[in-house]
């Protein structure tokens, strides 16, 4: 696509900024490398009351870009920072960003020619999770227009594509029209809006690029799970297995891929519980709040779904020493 096909249209990047500084500019970088002419994009970031020196890197930023719009804002969270940036956007598509991640060269571009070509509630690429350590072969090499594979296809039938916003092109009267808005108040924001995305999507189209790079690293506040953060992951269940039991209409395939994505997330609470929380009273106190916010939590649809549902709800103590003794077999 060439830059004067790529100004009729405008694309969105909005990304919240807090406790960043030594990713930030390299985050940028990766954005400002894709090749975009500056005026047919603009990137909107909004600090949350970044404490550390991320803003001066943006600063820096402005003197050479001119689509670059800053937001201040006390410190309110990733929700409502995107949020925020949402309301003020005026893209024909939009991407949510985390400033410590990266994209991957000629990534964005390919992308949003998809987007345009197709108007495209959604379109869903990729991701690879990397350390500082572990470099991403593509990082380096980038990805072109040939290698791409796209598939139209249904928000619906990519419930096991990734619950994360990130690696995905949102039409922004899709979500306008729908009211998709992020929980305020709380960290993991991307399942329930993921979720009702998905799940409303009309057309979308999946390529198999990768797209965003997508770090793993100490300070993030996903790899932080405490009390707090068990406490803000009930919410997003909760609003996410409303949604999930008020799904109709949806294939076999469909409703088995939904309710995977559902299992999956409920394990993985169960095992950073188990495995993150030092005490045992607060690990049983975390599962009685899940219950008591979620009272119908339950799997049947194989045996061991049955079993650990009727822990959870029974026996919950009883669940979390069998759950840790399991997994100390396993690593002994």
């Amino acid at each position: 696509m060439t830059n004067n096909q790529m100004k009729e249209v405008s694309l969105s990047i909005l990304v919240p900024v807090y406790k960043v500084e030594k990713y930030i500019r390299s985050f940028f970088e990766s954005i400002f490398q894709q090749g975009l002419s500056d005026d047919c994009y603009e990137i909107i970031v909004v600090n949350d009351g970044t404490p550390d020196r991320s803003m001066e890197v943006v600063a820096d930023l402005l003197e050479q870009h001119n689509n670059i719009t800053i937001i201040n804002q006390k410190n309110q969270g990733l929700s409502v920072a995107r949020n925020v940036a949402l309301d003020k956007a005026v893209g024909e598509y939009v991407l949510f960003l985390d400033s410590d991640d990266l994209l991957v060269k000629g990534s964005l571009p390919i992308m949003l020619e998809k987007a345009i070509e197709s108007k495209a509630d959604l379109v869903v690429a990729n991701f690879l999770n990397f350390t500082d350590e572990e470099i991403p072969e593509v990082l380096i090499k980038g990805t072109t227009q040939d290698k791409t594979v796209c598939i139209e296809t249904l928000g619906r039938d990519l419930f096991m594509k990734g619950l994360t916003v990130w690696h995905r092109l949102h039409r922004r009267e899709f979500l306008l029209a729908n009211n998709i808005r992020f929980i305020p108040g709380i960290y993991v924001q991307d399942v329930p809006f993921s979720l009702e995305c998905l799940y409303k999507a009309g057309k979308c189209l999946e390529t198999d690029i990768p797209f965003i790079l997508h770090r793993i690293w100490n300070g993030a506040v996903t790899q932080q799970f405490t009390s707090k953060y068990a406490s803000n992951w009930i919410v997003a269940y909760c609003k996410a297995w409303i949604l999930y039991k008020s799904m109709i209409n949806l294939t076999p395939q469909q409703r088995w891929e939904l309710e995977c994505s559902m299992w999956l997330l409920f394990i993985k609470f169960i095992n950073n519980v188990s495995f993150k929380i030092p005490s045992f009273s607060e690990k049983v106190r975390i599962l009685h709040e899940l219950a008591d916010a979620v009272p119908n939590l339950k799997f049947s649809r194989e045996r061991v779904q049955r079993l650990i549902s009727f822990l959870f709800n029974s026996f919950p103590q009883l669940l979390l020493i069998a759950w840790m003794l399991k997994k100390n077999r396993i690593a002994s």
